[in-house]
């Protein structure tokens, strides 16, 4: 909403030295959204004045063009004194052809600088010098008109023009406008009748309602209305103005206040129709009286109905949910949108029927998003228009077309409906001070809510608060809780931070799960967090095989996107498509990594209750929300491609691979007191032969490996790229718990090396387990660090070389250390029939 500093100070009693920053401040501090403050002056600076043309010289150039030598009187304060052959005035050339002598015109003079930094100065041309400029209406910023200058009257809104008087002060065209984003909840704000309501509370200064007329009760003595849906429309009245002079232009002040509020002037009828809805807040409509057939209707769409609307578009009507405005000839408006082309104002139109109403803001709202025609009505429609303004605004504007264009007011009018009653609401008088936190006594809230249009009675204790007609938005306690906050002022709201509640600080799972995401960053990864929605496409580019339960993801019944309407059942595609937005501009080097919530298909899930918002949800209406939410473990995933190490001077480039999703895969497990065991396996989107299945406690937990080379290519991926997934939440469960540390020991460690040949099948992490198992308590740690394979080991055998430390309570002695060294080669000897290698 675009607001003129004049019009505003025409409805507010405002000191004149409030200034405009002042009153963008108050604005903000009572919850309006200030965007900019411009000036409607186009940058004009300097001497620009009203002249009349004395003399004319018309002198054809050799280039064709003819130019006008000017003789203008711009005033006794700016003109050069009368010489023999010329009056008192200017010489000017001009290039218009436009004017004549006797016209009055707006003159730049030398000195002014006119929009685009334009400067004026007396310049030699065409053989005279120009001692000043006629304008146009674009070179000052007022208009895109360049057809020619701007002729004036010689009276203009009632006053005789003055020569050497501000041109720009005479056509109103100085002035500040303040342009404020109009919240859903202050929908009475998209009006300079709400805006001014608010500065006036906001300086406590004096606002006179200029729409405070009550609705009279239901008449018939006018055109005749019929309303079928009193649902749609709670109030219609309709206003016939005769006698209208379709030839009477706009007035200025209109001209420039509408234009300074955003909108075009477009004829005298429908610019006071704009200005009043402007003023207001109550959109308007004005029918060619002479056009309409029978009596007017209000109904809902009918089956095959089509309207042709004011911008000449021929639209299909919605059966049963379109609002229509018909007379005998059907439809002729969508009402609370846009008029129709049959019934239009034109430049021959002498009699009008104003309709003024109030219309059903979701009705309104469905009907302009469904037709795509957004309007300056539907806007406030929706957001809700004061029910008992109707009557007063169409009075205004049949007033105005009586004024302006010497029409008739007919004195009989039509009325259909009225206002609503509005709910009272009883609070207590403490509740704003209570919920703000503030020292707001009763007396200040019942001067609160009186200022902002409440009917205030005290009961006791209690305060019973009738909200006005313009404020729908006020239904409940707290709605008046934050009127009295707005208000106050949200500065007077003090910043105290709760005490918090005795505790153990963050969960086990939180502490966790932070300690993973640290370890993963330690590991050289960095985190993303990419959305959760995913589309049919995107399932089939994992290259899953049917069956698999990843690919009965659970669909959303209101997407952000239709395009992806199902929820993730895997973290990795949200990284593939990360990696391939990175490729595609150039970056092929990544290490990424995600810790998030995937969704999966319950077997026994219901649907969802729909609880009623008007209490709290009770114990079994949680647990039927709960029973139908699909499960949702938390996952770490991660992806490497292209370069782990770029070559530099310590060597060559070191390829991303397996090993480093393997190695953050132990670092994650390590970080929470946990070892992974890995064994290979075939599980999509990995490749066959280069994937492991990650295992703690005997259940598996995760995967790790290269990607398929099919699934690589089908999300545009660098060559060979390895990913990592695996269940963050069995993790934690399964990590030891504070208690569960095992006590350092200090004694002096020792070293034994074990060689065992086994069979090619026998992975070396079961091998690992024996030696553990064998070794008992003494044993500290274990690494594998050579695997050998020669003919001295034999066909189809390995070799597998150990590291162990041993350490006891005490500094263990050789035969100790070989004694545990013994046991924990008997085991693997027993269980896989190892040769100790001596």
């Amino acid at each position: 909403m675009r607001a003129p500093l004049s019009w505003l100070r025409e409805l507010v009693q405002l000191p004149a030295d409030i200034t405009t920053t002042q009153i963008a401040d108050r604005w903000t501090r009572a919850g309006l959204n200030v965007e900019r403050i411009e000036s409607t002056d186009g940058d004009v600076s300097g001497p620009v004045v009203i002249g009349r043309v004395l003399s004319l010289v018309e002198e054809p150039q050799k280039n064709g063009k003819t130019i006008r030598w000017c003789r203008v009187d711009v005033g006794p304060q700016f003109n050069e004194p009368a010489t023999a052959d010329e009056p008192a005035g200017r010489g000017i050339v001009c290039g218009a052809s436009n004017f004549k002598v006797g016209d009055h015109v707006v003159v730049a003079l030398p000195g002014a600088v006119l929009p685009g930094d334009f400067a004026i100065a007396a310049r030699k041309t065409y053989g005279h010098v120009s001692d000043g400029m006629i304008c146009a209406e674009d070179e000052l910023g007022l208009g895109s008109d360049h057809a020619g200058i701007m002729v004036l009257p010689e009276v203009l809104d009632g006053r005789p023009l003055v020569l050497g008087d501000d041109a720009l002060d005479v056509l109103k065209a100085r002035d500040e406008v303040i342009e404020a984003d109009i919240t859903p909840d202050t929908g009475y704000c998209l009006s300079m009748r709400g805006l001014a309501r608010e500065t006036a509370q906001a300086f406590g200064v004096g606002f006179t309602d200029p729409y405070s007329s009550p609705v009279p009760p239901e008449t018939s003595s006018g055109h005749p209305v019929l309303v079928d849906d009193p649902s749609g429309c709670s109030l219609f009245t309709a206003t016939a103005v005769t006698g209208i002079d379709p030839h009477r232009p706009s007035p200025s002040w209109l001209v420039r206040r509408l234009e300074a509020s955003g909108m075009r002037s477009i004829s005298l009828v429908v610019d006071i129709t704009n200005y009043v809805m402007l003023e207001s807040g109550q959109p308007l409509h004005a029918y060619d009286g002479d056009s309409l057939q029978g009596a007017i209707v209000v109904r809902r769409a009918r089956e095959g109905e089509t309207l042709t609307t004011l911008d000449d578009v021929t639209r299909d009507l919605r059966v049963g949910d379109d609002l229509l405005i018909c007379d005998d000839s059907g439809p002729i408006g969508l009402a609370g949108v846009m008029g129709g082309a049959t019934t239009e104002v034109t430049a021959s139109t002498t009699t009008v029927v104003l309709e003024a109403a109030t219309f059903d803001a979701v009705t309104i709202a469905r009907a302009f998003r469904a037709h795509k025609l957004p309007s300056e009505a539907s806007k406030r429609f929706e957001r809700g228009v004061d029910p008992a303004l109707a009557w007063a605004a169409g009075q205004r504007a049949a007033a105005l077309m009586a004024e302006l264009a010497g029409g008739t007011v007919s004195a009989a009018a039509t009325i259909v409906g009225g206002p609503r009653a509005m709910p009272a609401q009883r609070i207590s008088a403490d509740l704003p001070a209570t919920i703000l936190g503030a020292d707001i006594g009763h007396d200040e809230v019942m001067e609160v809510l009186r200022a902002s249009g409440c009917e205030v009675e005290v009961i006791g204790s209690e305060l019973r608060v009738v909200p006005p007609t313009w404020r729908g938005d006020l239904v409940d306690p707290y709605d008046y809780v934050e009127e009295v906050g707005r208000k106050v002022g949200f500065e007077r709201i003090g910043s105290v931070l709760p005490v918090a509640t005795s505790g153990r600080g963050l969960t086990s799972g939180q502490r966790g799960r932070r300690t993973v995401g640290r370890a993963a960053a330690d590991a050289g990864f960095v985190e993303l967090i990419t959305l959760p929605f995913v589309s049919d496409d995107e399932l089939t580019r994992l290259g899953l095989p049917e069956g698999d339960p990843r690919l009965s993801a659970v669909k959303l019944q209101n997407p952000l996107s239709d395009a992806q309407p199902y929820l993730r059942t895997s973290l990795l595609g949200g990284l593939m498509t990360a990696v391939g937005r990175n490729t595609s501009r150039g970056q092929d080097d990544l290490a990424l990594f995600e810790i998030g919530s995937v969704f999966h298909q319950r077997g026994d899930a219901v649907a969802a209750p729909m609880p009623s918002v008007s209490a709290r949800p009770s114990e079994d209406d949680i647990a039927a929300l709960d029973a139908a939410l699909p499960d949702q473990p938390r996952m770490l995933a991660a992806i490497v491609t292209g370069q782990w190490r770029a070559a530099g001077w310590r060597g060559p480039a070191v390829p991303a691979d397996w090993t480093h999703v393997a190695a953050l895969a132990e670092a994650v497990a390590a970080s929470v007191g946990l070892r992974l065991v890995r064994r290979n396996t075939e599980h999509a989107p990995w490749h066959p032969g280069r994937c492991a299945e990650l295992l703690v406690g005997g259940a598996v937990i995760g995967h790790v490996g290269e990607l398929h080379p099919e699934v690589a290519r089908a999300w545009g991926l660098p060559e060979r790229p390895a990913a990592l997934e695996l269940d963050l939440d069995a993790l934690l469960a399964a990590a030891p718990g504070p208690g569960e540390v095992a006590p350092l020991r200090t004694a002096m460690v020792a070293k034994e090396d074990v060689a065992l040949i086994v069979d090619e099948s026998v992975a070396s992490s079961d091998v690992r387990d024996a030696l553990v198992e064998g070794a008992g308590d003494l044993l500290d740690s274990v690494r594998l660090f050579d695997v050998y394979r020669s003919e001295q080991v034999g066909q189809g055998k390995k070799s597998l070389a150990f590291a162990l430390k041993l350490r006891g309570a005490a500094t263990l002695t050789d035969a100790e250390a070989a004694e545990a060294r013994e046991r924990a080669v008997a085991v693997a000897v027993e269980r896989f029939g190892a040769v100790h290698r001596a």
